[in-house]
Protein backbone atom coordinates (compact mmCIF):
# COMPACT_ATOMS: atom_id res chain seq x y z
CA UNK A 1 0.00 0.00 0.00
CA UNK A 2 1.61 3.53 -1.06
CA UNK A 3 0.66 6.56 1.05
CA UNK A 4 -0.93 6.72 3.57
CA UNK A 5 -3.03 4.43 5.18
CA UNK A 6 -6.48 4.81 5.62
CA UNK A 7 -8.07 1.66 7.13
CA UNK A 8 -11.72 0.83 8.73
CA UNK A 9 -11.57 -1.80 11.17
CA UNK A 10 -14.91 -3.19 11.27
CA UNK A 11 -17.87 -5.98 12.07
CA UNK A 12 -20.54 -6.13 14.89
CA UNK A 13 -20.18 -4.72 18.66
CA UNK A 14 -17.83 -6.82 20.56
CA UNK A 15 -15.50 -7.95 17.93
CA UNK A 16 -12.58 -6.18 18.57
CA UNK A 17 -12.51 -3.14 16.06
CA UNK A 18 -11.63 -0.42 18.69
CA UNK A 19 -8.50 -2.95 20.23
CA UNK A 20 -7.34 -3.71 16.61
CA UNK A 21 -8.20 -0.17 15.60
CA UNK A 22 -5.47 1.07 18.08
CA UNK A 23 -2.55 -1.22 18.23
CA UNK A 24 -3.03 -0.57 14.14
CA UNK A 25 -3.09 3.13 14.67
CA UNK A 26 0.31 2.90 16.93
CA UNK A 27 2.02 0.34 14.58
CA UNK A 28 1.07 2.55 11.35
CA UNK A 29 1.55 5.83 13.35
CA UNK A 30 -1.46 7.34 12.18
CA UNK A 31 -4.83 8.47 14.35
CA UNK A 32 -7.29 6.20 15.16
CA UNK A 33 -10.73 7.10 15.72
CA UNK A 34 -14.05 5.33 16.61
CA UNK A 35 -16.89 5.85 14.76
CA UNK A 36 -19.23 5.11 17.83
CA UNK A 37 -18.31 8.40 19.58
CA UNK A 38 -19.55 10.20 16.22
CA UNK A 39 -23.34 8.88 16.47
CA UNK A 40 -25.77 11.84 17.27
CA UNK A 41 -27.07 11.33 20.63
CA UNK A 42 -30.66 10.27 19.04
CA UNK A 43 -28.87 7.34 17.78
CA UNK A 44 -27.04 6.26 21.41
CA UNK A 45 -29.98 6.66 23.35
CA UNK A 46 -31.72 4.51 20.92
CA UNK A 47 -29.40 1.49 21.14
CA UNK A 48 -28.89 2.34 24.75
CA UNK A 49 -32.57 1.56 25.00
CA UNK A 50 -32.19 -1.98 23.27
CA UNK A 51 -33.50 -0.52 19.68
CA UNK A 52 -31.36 -1.16 16.95
CA UNK A 53 -30.84 1.52 14.41
CA UNK A 54 -32.47 1.93 10.61
CA UNK A 55 -30.54 2.36 7.93
CA UNK A 56 -32.37 6.09 8.44
CA UNK A 57 -30.89 6.62 11.69
CA UNK A 58 -27.55 5.47 10.23
CA UNK A 59 -27.56 7.43 7.64
CA UNK A 60 -26.53 10.36 8.98
CA UNK A 61 -24.12 9.41 11.14
CA UNK A 62 -22.29 7.41 8.49
CA UNK A 63 -21.81 10.63 6.37
CA UNK A 64 -20.04 12.11 9.65
CA UNK A 65 -17.97 8.95 9.62
CA UNK A 66 -16.78 9.76 5.60
CA UNK A 67 -16.43 12.85 5.93
CA UNK A 68 -13.47 12.05 8.96
CA UNK A 69 -12.09 9.34 6.53
CA UNK A 70 -12.09 12.42 4.03
CA UNK A 71 -10.04 14.41 5.85
CA UNK A 72 -7.70 11.97 7.12
CA UNK A 73 -6.88 10.73 3.68
CA UNK A 74 -3.96 12.46 3.46
CA UNK A 75 -2.48 11.85 6.92
CA UNK A 76 -3.77 8.71 7.53
CA UNK A 77 -6.72 7.43 9.39
CA UNK A 78 -7.32 4.16 11.45
CA UNK A 79 -11.09 4.38 12.18
CA UNK A 80 -13.03 1.46 14.32
CA UNK A 81 -17.10 1.43 12.28
CA UNK A 82 -19.37 -1.51 12.50
CA UNK A 83 -19.75 -0.61 8.45
CA UNK A 84 -22.13 -3.71 8.65
CA UNK A 85 -23.63 -3.61 5.29
CA UNK A 86 -21.91 -3.62 1.86
CA UNK A 87 -23.59 0.13 0.96
CA UNK A 88 -22.31 1.58 4.40
CA UNK A 89 -18.69 0.72 3.39
CA UNK A 90 -19.51 1.85 -0.06
CA UNK A 91 -21.05 5.40 1.55
CA UNK A 92 -17.19 4.94 3.37
CA UNK A 93 -15.58 4.30 0.30
CA UNK A 94 -16.98 6.58 -2.39
CA UNK A 95 -14.37 8.84 -3.06
CA UNK A 96 -11.69 7.29 -1.51
CA UNK A 97 -10.39 4.41 -3.16
CA UNK A 98 -7.19 4.11 -1.04
CA UNK A 99 -9.50 3.07 1.88
CA UNK A 100 -9.10 -0.85 3.55
CA UNK A 101 -11.19 -2.19 5.23
CA UNK A 102 -10.23 -4.78 8.29
CA UNK A 103 -12.32 -7.70 9.95
CA UNK A 104 -11.94 -9.37 12.94
CA UNK A 105 -14.38 -12.39 12.78
CA UNK A 106 -15.52 -13.71 15.83
CA UNK A 107 -18.25 -15.74 17.06
CA UNK A 108 -21.69 -14.74 18.15
CA UNK A 109 -21.09 -16.42 21.24
CA UNK A 110 -17.84 -14.52 22.30
CA UNK A 111 -19.77 -11.40 20.42
CA UNK A 112 -22.26 -11.79 23.39
CA UNK A 113 -19.93 -12.39 26.10
CA UNK A 114 -17.78 -9.41 25.42
CA UNK A 115 -20.46 -6.95 24.94
CA UNK A 116 -22.21 -8.06 28.05
CA UNK A 117 -18.92 -7.73 29.50
CA UNK A 118 -18.57 -4.19 28.96
CA UNK A 119 -18.96 -1.65 31.62
CA UNK A 120 -19.65 1.95 30.57
CA UNK A 121 -20.51 1.25 26.68
CA UNK A 122 -24.16 2.18 25.57
CA UNK A 123 -24.23 -1.12 23.52
CA UNK A 124 -26.25 -3.81 25.23
CA UNK A 125 -25.68 -7.48 24.36
CA UNK A 126 -29.65 -7.90 23.41
CA UNK A 127 -28.45 -6.24 19.81
CA UNK A 128 -25.73 -8.42 18.98
CA UNK A 129 -28.16 -10.85 17.79
CA UNK A 130 -29.87 -7.32 15.32
CA UNK A 131 -26.13 -6.78 14.26
CA UNK A 132 -25.66 -10.42 12.96
CA UNK A 133 -28.55 -10.17 11.36
CA UNK A 134 -27.54 -7.34 9.25
CA UNK A 135 -24.06 -8.18 9.12
CA UNK A 136 -23.23 -8.28 5.31
CA UNK A 137 -19.74 -9.91 4.95
CA UNK A 138 -17.31 -8.33 2.85
CA UNK A 139 -17.22 -9.74 -1.03
CA UNK A 140 -14.83 -10.44 -2.68
CA UNK A 141 -14.17 -7.21 -5.09
CA UNK A 142 -14.58 -5.19 -1.83
CA UNK A 143 -10.37 -4.21 -0.88
CA UNK A 144 -10.30 -5.84 2.94
CA UNK A 145 -9.20 -8.75 5.10
CA UNK A 146 -10.68 -11.09 7.13
CA UNK A 147 -9.11 -12.21 10.46
CA UNK A 148 -9.83 -14.81 13.34
CA UNK A 149 -10.25 -12.09 15.59
CA UNK A 150 -10.11 -14.66 18.26
CA UNK A 151 -6.37 -14.46 17.93
CA UNK A 152 -4.09 -12.02 20.39
CA UNK A 153 -4.51 -8.20 19.22
CA UNK A 154 -0.43 -8.00 18.38
CA UNK A 155 -1.10 -11.03 16.12
CA UNK A 156 -4.07 -9.40 14.34
CA UNK A 157 -2.13 -6.47 14.07
CA UNK A 158 1.27 -7.97 12.39
CA UNK A 159 -1.10 -9.69 9.88
CA UNK A 160 -2.23 -6.51 8.90
CA UNK A 161 0.48 -4.63 8.58
CA UNK A 162 2.28 -8.04 5.96
CA UNK A 163 -1.29 -7.47 4.33
CA UNK A 164 -0.86 -3.81 3.69
CA UNK A 165 2.76 -4.78 2.54
CA UNK A 166 1.80 -6.72 -0.06
CA UNK A 167 -0.77 -4.53 -1.24
CA UNK A 168 1.76 -1.97 -1.99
Amino acid sequence: MTGSPLIVVLGPSGNGKSTLGKGLSEALGVPFEDADDLHPAANVEKMAAGHPLTDDDRAPWLATVHQHLADGAGTGLVMACSALKRRYRETLREGLPQLRFVVPDVSREALTERVARRQGHFMPASLVDSQLAAYEPLEADEAGLRLNGEEKPQVLVEEVQRWLALSS
